[in-house]
């Protein structure tokens, strides 16, 4: 990455984290409260340097901003059933562009690339694209490490709904995903849960 290069990124990173900063949904980390949001980013960051270090800028910007300002758009605001939580996800995936697009724009990325982090956020040529794909994976590798383990305690009595979940997110990666997921660590009993999916998928 060129000097002028580095600069800007760390100025759009900068920007995004800004924006998250204000996030009123907290989250405990070490004992310390944070903007739900700005964690989520730098989680998002830091998984995808470790599965893919080589990841160019533009997926480096779409990863961290995959959730910026979610908390304005609530589910709440759809119908709560399949339909409007599609159309919920629908409008987040391109409120993200929207903002993206805004602060890479004032520093100083063409709009080629602004439309290179839309089509990231927007999951655009998802199977044949392989950066759309590492993002997917970094998506998924973020919610087994980080989520997965409250979502469990939260729907431990349903089973079902449980290895389905682990199901989709599992079909959503590619093997390195995979094989980065067998890596992460969870409780024995939502262990359990997940070798059962795995078990039943194979």
């Amino acid at each position: 990455m060129s000097e002028i290069s580095a600069s800007r990124f760390k100025n759009t990173i900068k920007d995004i984290d800004a924006v998250n900063a204000q996030d009123p949904n907290q989250e405990l980390v070490g004992g310390k409260s944070f903007a739900k949001e700005l964690i989520y980013g730098i989680r998002m960051s830091e998984m995808l340097m470790e599965t893919y270090p080589d990841a160019e800028e533009c997926l480096r910007v779409a990863a961290r901003c995959q959730h910026i300002s979610r908390w304005s758009i609530p589910r709440e605001d759809f119908p709560m059933d399949r339909k409007g939580y599609l159309l919920w996800r629908t409008k987040l995936k391109q409120f993200h562009g929207k903002i993206a697009g805004e602060i890479m724009l004032s520093n100083g990325y063409s709009q080629e690339e602004i439309r290179r982090v839309d089509d990231y956020l927007n999951k655009r040529r998802l199977k044949t694209d392989p950066g759309v794909q590492a993002l997917e994976d970094v998506i998924c590798l973020v919610f087994l490490k980080y989520y997965f383990e409250e979502f469990y305690q939260k729907h431990q009595h349903e089973e079902s709904k449980l290895i389905g979940i682990i199901q989709k997110t599992w079909n959503k990666m590619s093997e390195k995903g995979r094989q980065k997921a067998l890596t992460l660590s969870h409780s024995a009993a939502a262990t359990k849960v997940l070798s059962k999916a795995l078990a039943d998928e194979a």
